[in-house]
């Protein structure tokens, strides 16, 4: 089948193409996002591979369509990027990677956790300039201490365990308690109870309506003065702009972010020779206490394989009909 495949970087194509010798599918890489603007470069694809900032609302799709686009295959997890109800009334199929390394994003998690806490990217800067001065390094021993991980999908139960490991108390809020997980020593509580006991908080739900600034002004009054907080799941789980004001009053010590909600005009691109534009982003790249990652959590040999093999399965599986197709449920029309 030809696919137009859309925000490429050298290690989708490397990736793609390792894995195609398998699949042997007519792929054309695009450096470029997928977007109204661009849509044309997909004209006679039979399927889009598009990755997390790529534009899927509904003129989009109903553009690709006519161009004979039958499928979306997206090389992420998440697709709340995608207008599904706009999708199903186009009859255009769509399928995702389901779980492509859960300790991947659950050890970068810890990375940007112990990073923040003791001030490693300080103290890097320090010794390469020879100053050995340990003032303004003081950490905290994670070793008791409460962690709250929102949303126990495969990711945050591996981070969970993780943290489980650094012999902390870990307690978890999810819609759908898993009571496997409680087994190995996860406490589900309400999100209340989350926000008002643990010293740091990380987030692994999916975005949906109902999680979108799950951070907020009010969910922040809750929290314990000097929380760290990580999100390394969608940058629109947390208001930006509340959470600045949060770390201005002293409300979180720590942030650390792999995303953030205007990414997809920032992220996987080189603009260190720009002036950033985004006065919100400028503004958290201030503060001492903050870590900030271009959405990496993701980004190791091992996840880009299996992203790879599931992304051009999903596609071999839609045009045989055989194999596994691992398909982001449609939405009902109204």
């Amino acid at each position: 089948m030809k696919v137009a495949v859309f925000s490429t970087k050298n290690y989708d194509r490397r990736f793609l193409e390792e894995a195609n010798q398998r699949y042997r599918h007519q792929l054309a890489f695009f450096d470029s996002r997928l977007t109204a603007e661009t849509t044309p470069l997909a004209q006679g694809a039979g399927a889009v591979c598009a990755f997390v900032n790529d534009q899927l609302d509904r003129p989009v799709l109903e553009e690709l369509v006519r161009g004979g686009t039958r499928l979306i295959a997206l090389r992420s997890a998440g697709f709340n990027h995608v207008d599904l109800r706009a999708a199903t009334e186009l009859h255009l199929r769509v399928a995702r990677v389901p779980a492509y390394s859960p300790a991947a994003v659950a050890e970068h998690t810890v990375a940007l956790i112990l990073s923040l806490n003791r001030k490693v990217f300080r103290a890097y800067n320090r010794v390469r300039d020879g100053n050995f001065s340990l003032e303004g390094l003081l950490g905290f021993d994670i070793e008791g201490k409460t962690v709250g991980v929102v949303g126990t999908g495969k990711i945050g139960a591996t981070f969970a365990r993780i943290m489980l490991g650094f012999n902390c108390r870990v307690i978890a809020y999810d819609p759908f308690p898993s009571r496997d997980y409680e087994k190995m020593g996860l406490k589900y509580v309400p999100l209340a109870t989350l926000l008002s006991e643990s010293d740091i908080i990380s987030l692994h739900c999916p975005l949906t309506p109902e999680t979108h600034h799950l951070i907020n002004d009010s969910s922040l009054r809750r929290v314990k003065r000097g929380v760290m907080l990580i999100n390394t799941g969608r940058g629109a789980l947390i208001d930006t702009r509340a959470v600045v004001k949060a770390l201005k009053s002293g409300t979180i010590g720590h942030l650390g972010l792999d995303v953030y909600e205007e990414e997809e005009e920032l992220f996987f691109r080189d603009l260190s020779g720009q002036v950033i534009q985004d006065d919100t982003f400028a503004r958290l790249q201030t503060f001492p206490n903050v870590v900030m990652t271009g959405h990496q959590a993701f980004f190791t040999r091992e996840a880009l394989t299996k992203i790879a093999e599931t992304t051009l399965g999903n596609i071999t599986a839609f045009e045989t009909g055989k194999g596994t197709f691992h398909e982001v449920p449609q939405e009902v029309p109204a």
